[in-house]
């Protein structure tokens, strides 16, 4: 007699190892507040269905992030969280072939309360293009062997759990990096694969220049090289790197400087190639500067400062 609960023919097992992929799939995304079958159009249909309201195109989906995933308190006094708030979409800000960024309005109707916002949407299975994620998520795992074993083969599952991955580390890394006093956009929250973070640009909508379209004088070069070493080094002091530093990846709003795109903010404790991407980042960033007069010299200190400062050693 065959033992009970056992699946002994091929077919069995195939339908047994089915409902644990459907199971784990289904933890995974609750977790996450992952929805399954994305409608393609950069919604994950995250949340319940509503009636529409009388302007824009949704209710504020403020009250639908649950615990730990809205912004780091106190709120600043920009924030809209009043229910009765609605969400227009104003325009698309980027393009990427990870996710989108849209320009987000969140309005109370009928009165001056409102604030622009980005909405960075991570794209459906589909469409996410995840090719540069395995150094990175060297130093993430999650809880469950079975998730990191689809991880790492890139099942659709793992995909998937890849994804969530992505948004729910930029969610964190705003958060965490904010807190330490970085210069980032203040993450809102959380929905499912959509984040909805601070606008940093005019009240126009029209987005703050990244850093590789200036062209600053000798006086604004040293200004904002000053900020980006104050910055990197809060990183640095909170045992992070950015993992993509670029000119492209700084804004500069009146003259201040922004750190933004942080899904692949590397632990350079916990991932065993942090000093690697560390360096990197210096060297890619500094490599800007010094093509526009900064001396190599203080790129130099910068690398040997940044890794006493995590830790690093010398």
């Amino acid at each position: 007699m065959r033992p009970r609960g056992r699946a002994t023919t091929r077919e069995e097992r195939a339908e047994v190892a089915e409902r644990s992929l459907d199971d784990a799939f289904a933890e995974y995304t609750a977790r996450y507040g992952l929805t399954v079958g994305s409608n393609g159009d950069g919604h994950d249909g995250a949340g319940p269905n509503h009636d529409g309201p009388p302007s824009g195109d949704r209710w504020s989906t403020w009250d639908e992030s649950a615990a730990g995933e809205r912004g780091p308190r106190p709120y600043p006094d920009w924030l809209v969280t009043e229910l009765a708030a609605v969400d227009t979409e104003l325009g698309v800000l980027k393009t990427g072939k990870e996710a989108d960024v849209f320009l987000l309005e969140r309005a109370v109707p009928g009165t001056d309360r409102a604030t622009l916002m980005a909405a960075k949407r991570y794209r459906d299975l589909q469409h996410r293009m995840f090719h540069r994620d395995a150094g990175y998520l060297e130093g993430r795992r999650d809880k469950e062997s079975r998730i990191n074993r689809a991880m790492s083969k890139r099942t659709a599952f793992g995909r998937e759990a890849i994804a969530g991955q992505w948004a729910y580390a930029e969610f964190a890394a705003l958060s965490a990096l904010w807190s330490a006093g970085v210069a980032v956009p203040y993450p809102v929250q959380i929905l499912g694969t959509e984040l909805l973070m601070e606008f940093v640009g005019d009240d126009d909508g029209v987005a703050a220049p990244r850093l590789a379209q200036l062209r600053p004088g000798p006086d604004e070069l040293e200004h904002l090289w000053e900020q980006l070493v104050h910055n990197l080094e809060l990183m640095a002091l909170a045992g992070y790197a950015h993992g993509d530093l670029s000119a492209y990846n700084l804004l500069v709003e009146d003259g201040r400087l922004v750190v933004i795109d942080v899904p692949q903010i590397v632990d350079v404790i916990g991932n065993p190639h942090g000093r690697s991407f560390l360096d990197r980042d210096v060297r890619n960033i500094g490599g800007w500067f010094t093509a526009r007069g900064l001396h190599p010299g203080r790129v130099d200190d910068l690398g040997r400062a940044l890794a006493a400062d995590a830790r690093l050693g010398g």
